[in-house]
């Protein structure tokens, strides 16, 4: 199984932009997620989803994306930093977003996050730059694709920060694709 390494960490303690700090390290808290982020929590944090249920669980306790996105939307012409689609990992060398439901990556020596899903990107990722959401979302012979990484529950605290391997871990049952969440 390929490894890839973190490349950037990012966190933000409000709702009012897409985008997220880089910092030079984050602390994961198991069940929660980033230490001072806006979407750490047991349960839902988005504040769209805390109006139509407040007590569901957090499944997008951790937003990872590969920097092999950020790529190919400068190749379309959407130059972007770590960070400015709002994640809190950006990685390099690992396909996060075709890894199954339940795939644990390990981050440094100690941090842990199971993946929960696709990220399902909305209209206000607009904001960071206009017309970008047909970028990471959009149709393909009818089926919905969905290119804004991946979400996922911290399992195991720890610190991490640029430079970091991360190791992702397969599930022994059935490989589910990732679901939107």
């Amino acid at each position: 199984m390929e490894s890839g390494t973190v490349l950037a960490v990012s966190r933000s303690d409000t709702h009012e932009t897409v985008g997220k700090d880089n910092h030079g390290d984050i602390r994961l808290l198991a069940g929660v997620g980033v230490e001072g982020d806006a979407h750490a929590g047991a349960t839902v944090q988005n504040p769209w989803r805390v109006r139509r249920d407040p007590t569901a669980p957090n499944l997008c306790q951790v937003h990872l994306l590969p920097a092999e996105l950020l790529d190919h939307l400068t190749d379309a012409g959407f130059t972007l930093r770590p960070g400015e689609l709002g994640e809190n990992v950006t990685t390099r060398g690992l396909d996060l977003e075709a890894l199954p439901l339940g795939t644990l990556l390990r981050l440094g020596p100690d941090a842990v996050v199971r993946l929960t899903g696709l990220r399902d990107p909305c209209w206000r990722i607009n904001s960071v730059r206009p017309r970008l959401l047909k970028e990471v979302l959009y149709r393909d012979n009818g089926t919905i694709v969905r290119r804004a990484g991946v979400m996922g529950v911290v399992v195991a605290s720890g610190t991490v920060a640029a430079g970091a391997p991360v190791r992702p871990e397969l599930p022994a049952a059935l490989h589910m694709p990732l679901p939107a969440v």
